[in-house]
């Protein structure tokens, strides 16, 4: 082997020893991960496609045009709630005509109060692809109370892949996102929709404001709206509020004036030949079961967040609530090496490995999250390459405030629910 494939060889291991090393995200987390890195990806390839971004700037007072389907000039607050746009099935032998930015930018203005101005406005226009590129707009509005960026993406789900894997619906659990509030409604018709208000840095309650608002169609047309409290994304840290409300923001999303673009809305891409995924994963519901059959019957359980392989939940004893979490995976022996050590671990550190060759390793640290949160975790490896990692934290979710002195289960009980071998029985 020459010099260069094995520094290639080693540190592809060393990457894949460190990325195992983590227990895996929830699902909710990759979900939202999924659905805004392909919004930056589609960003990203509509400025080197054939048909590209349609950039449009303005600047003055905003007045109402009509364009599209405009409500004149009535405030999204006074606009007919209607029922949630639906979209119209294309004849199979013709491709939808492209929305363009230059359109999809008039309509989100036409939504918007009158007497604010725009700037900074841009839009997406669509391509059936390759690649898919979804329509969308973006720009700043401001008044005399200040200014917030605001952008709406409008996509066609994958009835091929599992929802929550994809989209941007769905309340996220309290143990990733503590400060979230989040409400979801299902519509007549059947559309659901979801309204959150949160922080450009979830895991403070502090800083700037990000609000969005997502409408889910029944078949499988998804308008996001966003708003950034202060200007664009990262651009404040003031606390102000945005300038338009969550009723707003439904308001904009529920519009028929996208009826259009969501004509032009692209297929999306055929679903895979092969499974969704390959890999052997513990089921949701044994991961639940056996996680609680170990708490204290003297406490109360809420805020379960389940699926295969990982369950993460809440746990009050009576004297404050702690995040518990189990995760359980296959053939991780390559993978792990040598890390089942305590090497460059920091806070408190026990690797031991048991009589059946089972390693073990109990680890007592703040959070990396910052704050004043205790974690801690056992994390054990079988000889056959299963591992089981179980981590608590003393509050409800790593980033919240301290809810109790000290985690309420033991790290002996945290060693007995690592090692109960029902979370492989097939």
């Amino acid at each position: 082997m020459s010099l260069d494939e094995d520094f290639e060889t080693s540190m592809i291991r060393a990457m894949s020893r460190t990325a195992s090393e983590f227990p895996p995200h929830s699902a909710d987390l990759v979900r939202r991960s999924v659905a805004r890195g392909r919004r930056m990806r589609l960003f990203a390839a509509a400025r080197t496609a054939v048909m590209a971004v349609a950039v449009v700037t303005t600047g003055g007072t905003l007045m109402a045009t009509g364009a599209l389907g405009s409500h004149g000039g009535d405030a999204p607050d006074q606009l007919p709630a209607g029922a949630p746009v639906r979209s119209t099935e294309q004849p199979p032998s013709r491709a939808p005509s492209p929305i363009s930015g230059e359109e999809m930018v008039r309509t989100l203005k036409s939504l918007l109060p009158s007497g604010g101005t725009v700037s900074a406005a841009s839009g997406m226009t669509s391509q059936v692809g390759p690649p898919v590129v979804w329509p969308g707009a973006k720009l700043a509005y401001s008044t005399a109370k200040g200014s917030s960026s605001i952008d709406i993406d409008l996509t066609r789900l994958d009835p091929g892949t599992p929802s929550d894997e994809q989209g941007q619906g769905g309340c996220l659990p309290v143990e990733v996102r503590p400060y979230d509030k989040c409400t979801t409604e299902k519509l007549p018709g059947g559309a659901v929709l979801n309204t959150t208000k949160s922080f450009t840095h979830p895991n403070s309650d502090t800083g700037q404001k990000h609000w969005y608002v997502v409408l889910t169609t029944p078949d499988g047309v998804q308008l996001s709206v966003e708003e950034f409290g202060g200007g664009s994304e990262k651009g404040s840290s003031s606390g102000a509020d945005p300038l338009l409300s969550i009723a707003q923001l439904t308001s904009i999303v529920r519009s028929p004036a996208w009826n259009k673009a969501i004509n032009a809305l692209p297929a999306p891409d055929e679903a895979p030949s092969t499974p969704h995924s390959t890999k052997k994963r513990v089921p949701a519901a044994r991961m639940t079961g056996v996680l609680t059959s170990h708490l204290p019957r003297s406490g109360t359980v809420s805020d379960l967040n389940a699926g295969d392989g990982m369950v993460q939940l809440v746990y009050d004893d009576g004297h404050g609530k702690n995040m518990v979490e189990a995760d359980a995976q296959y053939d991780r022996t390559a993978l792990l090496g040598g890390d089942m050590g305590c090497t460059h671990v920091p806070g408190r550190c026990e690797a031991t490995t048991l009589r059946d060759g089972t390693r073990v390793k109990k680890v007592q640290e703040p959070s990396e999250k910052g704050g004043a949160a205790q974690v801690w975790v056992v994390d054990t490896l079988y000889p056959d390459g299963r591992r089981v990692v179980v981590r608590e934290v003393n509050s409800y979710a790593e980033s919240g405030p301290v809810t109790r002195p000290r985690p309420a289960l033991s790290m002996a009980q945290l060693l007995s629910i690592a090692l109960d071998k029902r979370f492989f029985t097939d």
